[in-house]
């Protein structure tokens, strides 16, 4: 076996992830035939099939499954070592992958950009903006270096350091300006608007309210994918929402809504920064979640700033 290369093995892992040839040539930035010939040259190569394809569905065969497996721990371990040469370059890393949750990407993401950029030209960004769950297991997979989520996530292989902290708002129509913010009990009464199953953020809200999710799918209420729908949603007249303190400012700006602070105790979420325990990248990432905490604090998305740390 001469010929194997790793350029085939991140074509198979990518299509063994999306089993579709289409998307996976897409994400690998390449065309479908030129997938489909790496693919089969890579199956002439092993001596077997990897996948078992018919017009409907693509699957791996049992034997695609256990070199599958195999290919995801080489291409971590390439992508540690790749991590181990960037490490050793002096400053920041030249390239940095991030992960960043849907809650938190749109409002922190443009001035930490800008500030990356400008305390470290020529860094090579690349951002990824999808739920928790998936943030971790390309962190797992090696196929993100770092990724800004509300902690705690829990996860043995990764290390945690809290960012900034931020109060939820309360947000409802423009003609309840000025009246007192209600309790939990009170809350849980009106029609709540939720950000859809999956969402981190939908939980943390439930949760303030003490509200269990079946009580609250079985009033009927409308969930959405962004916080920028349940705002919308609000100003039309169908219910109340909560949203994070870091969203105010651009998630208002269109809608006719008022704007309240719960009283003590009021709900909130803790925003940190999470990467492998192995990486090799620790001691830039570490100087990196500094410099969000910095950049959030500047433009006032957070309500206090924990000291640095790292945590299971």
């Amino acid at each position: 076996m001469t010929s194997l290369t790793f350029k085939q093995l991140r074509y198979f892992e990518a299509l063994a992830r999306h089993s579709h040839f289409g998307r996976a040539a897409e994400a690998c930035a390449i065309s479908q035939p030129a997938l489909s010939q790496q693919i089969k040259a890579l199956e002439e190569e092993l001596g077997a099939e990897l996948f078992e394809r018919d017009r409907r569905q693509l699957r791996l065969t049992s034997f695609g499954e256990e070199i599958a497996l195999r290919a995801k721990d080489i291409l971590r371990a390439l992508d540690e070592l790749e991590g181990y040469a960037r490490a050793s370059q002096d400053g920041l890393v030249a390239r940095l992958r991030i992960g960043v949750i849907p809650t938190v990407a749109p409002y922190l993401l443009p001035g930490l950009i800008g500030d990356l950029n400008r305390l470290h030209g020529g860094l090579d960004l690349n951002v990824r903006e999808t739920l928790t769950p998936k943030l971790v297991q390309e962190l797992n997979e090696g196929r993100l270096d770092m990724a800004i989520v509300a902690l705690p996530v829990s996860e043995p292989s990764l290390t945690e350091v809290a960012l900034f902290t931020e109060r939820f708002v309360l947000v409802r129509p423009r003609e309840d300006e000025g009246k007192p913010a209600p309790d939990r009990e009170a809350l849980r009464e009106m029609r709540l608007l939720l950000l859809e199953e999956g969402h981190c953020f939908r939980e943390q809200a439930l949760s303030f309210c003490n509200a269990k999710p079946r009580a609250v799918q079985s009033r009927d209420l409308l969930d959405a994918s962004s916080l920028s729908t349940l705002v919308q949603m609000v100003d039309a007249g169908l219910g109340v929402t909560l949203i994070p303190e870091m969203a105010v400012a651009v998630e208002t700006r269109s809608a006719s809504v008022s704007i309240t602070y719960f009283r003590e105790p009021e709900p909130s979420r803790t925003i940190g920064m999470v990467w492998r325990k192995t990486s090799p990248l620790a001691k830039q990432l570490l100087q990196i979640a500094e410099l969000v905490r910095q950049s959030a604090w500047t433009r006032r998305g957070a309500r206090d700033m924990p000291s640095s740390g790292a945590g299971a």
